[in-house]
């Protein structure tokens, strides 16, 4: 033991009194449990889970997240708005993920965009958290045009499919059924075009732009035809049946069915002259009919799938959006919640019946309340079932741009189908031989 002289003691007994002591401790214990605390608070905070969309259908989503914030207090879902332009925002989310760290945790992605994705790695594998039995829910189309070789990257939110709008009045009038074929298309067509029930028989997307390819793969599709496997990646522009394909839309303006100015048309455009009365079929997405039942020709017209060539069969192009997981994010499990809850069939009904969008689970085709306000979902049904996918490929986006330069090109005769058929496979079999 320590022997201390009786002046040190006294020392030590004036510095440390138990008073002193205690306040010692209290500081230390202090100092010890801020960042003990900091963690705790930091804890309790919500994680932020952010994902990419365009301002419009930011705007109608609103709800949806407000539910999801409430439903579940530990997660922020964050929507940061993006141009209505879907080219755009693909570019933005391509942007992000090449800088690096990508402040997305989520990717809300137009269907052509998850092979793209999925291919250069900014993807999550989410099969393993989803069986087989619930994406049998899902529309056939929505659920493969989530997938790249053969993994699932993205869950089908709402859906979409190219159809054949018709007059159904003008048809009963002139004695026909709907059009099965193209050539049947092209004969009723020309028959109330001379009886003057309309100025023109057939519109379609001819515009250089997405739309074009969209509309194109279920020409292709009707006459047995394919753009790229993407299995073999074989190209089939060039074959016989595919130049048919172009032929077919040509000839369309060569009779006179379909305007001349076709060829400069997107999806508004022709929808306007179907529901002015100017023509008797059109080909488009669904969204025309909601817009055709408030308008002058409501209980006027119907929807069916596309005619075909005697050798094809009916086609509709695959669209719609969906949900995945950035690979680069830190909160995957959170990211997966979201997922999850747009998935939900309720929550597909509640953003149906607010916007008319279509949703991606079958069974909603013939919910007696959607039904009650969109009587076409069940004959769309059976027209949407008919899906048909633009190439899933990681280079379509090049691929797409190829076609409609070369098809522009025949279908404004600057080139014959022929020739620009040739071209086009042509450099689309260098594209991807170069992708290889």
């Amino acid at each position: 033991m320590i022997n201390l002289k009786p002046n040190v003691r006294s020392f030590f007994k004036q510095i440390f009194t138990v008073k002193k002591i205690r306040l010692l401790f209290t500081f230390l214990a202090t100092v010890v449990s801020i960042p003990l605390l900091i963690v705790a608070v930091q804890s309790q905070q919500p994680t932020t889970v952010k994902v990419l969309i365009q301002a419009l259908e930011a705007k109608q989503l609103e709800p949806i997240v407000n539910d999801f914030n409430r439903e579940k207090p530990n997660i922020n879902l964050e929507i940061v708005e993006a141009p209505n332009d879907t080219n755009q925002v693909e570019d933005l989310y391509t942007s992000a993920f090449l800088l690096g760290e990508s402040p997305y945790d989520l990717v809300y992605m137009d269907i052509v965009w998850t092979p793209k994705f999925a291919a250069a790695g900014w993807l999550k594998d989410l099969s393993d958290r989803v069986s087989q039995e619930e994406l049998d829910q899902f529309l056939d189309g929505d659920v493969n045009g989530g997938k790249y070789k053969g993994e699932l990257y993205r869950m089908p939110f709402r859906s979409d499919g190219g159809m054949l709008y018709y007059r159904t009045d003008w048809l009963e009038k002139a004695g026909y059924e709907p059009p099965e074929t193209f050539s049947e298309l092209i004969e009723i067509s020309q028959t109330l075009q001379d009886q003057n029930y309309t100025e023109w028989g057939y519109v379609w997307q001819g515009k250089q732009y997405e739309g074009l390819s969209a509309m194109f793969v279920e020409i292709l599709e009707g006459f047995d035809a394919f753009w790229v496997d993407p299995e073999t990646l074989e190209v089939g522009l060039d074959q016989p049946n595919a130049i048919e394909a172009v032929n077919f839309l040509k000839s369309t303006m060569e009779k006179g069915v379909s305007p001349p100015g076709v060829t400069t048309y997107s999806e508004e455009p022709t929808r306007r002259l179907f529901q002015n009365g100017e023509t008797a079929f059109l080909r488009n997405w669904p969204y025309v009919y909601g817009l055709a039942s408030e308008s002058d020709i409501a209980g006027d017209f119907a929807i069916k799938p596309m005619p075909h060539a005697p050798q094809g069969t009916s086609g509709a192009c695959q669209g719609g959006w969906g949900m995945g997981i950035a690979k680069s994010t830190n909160h995957p499990e959170a990211a997966w919640e979201v997922v999850k809850y747009f998935s939900k069939a309720e929550t597909q009904k509640k953003y149906a019946l607010k916007t008319g969008y279509v949703p991606s689970r079958r069974k909603l085709f013939n919910d007696p309340e959607l039904v009650e306000k969109y009587s076409y979902l069940p004959e769309l049904l059976n027209v949407i079932e008919n899906a048909v996918l633009r190439p899933p490929i990681a280079q379509y986006s090049q691929a797409s741009d190829i076609l409609q330069r070369y098809l522009s090109a025949a279908i404004s005769g600057t080139m014959t189908p022929e020739e620009a058929m040739k071209a086009a496979a042509k450099e689309t079999r260098t594209l991807l031989k170069r992708s290889r």
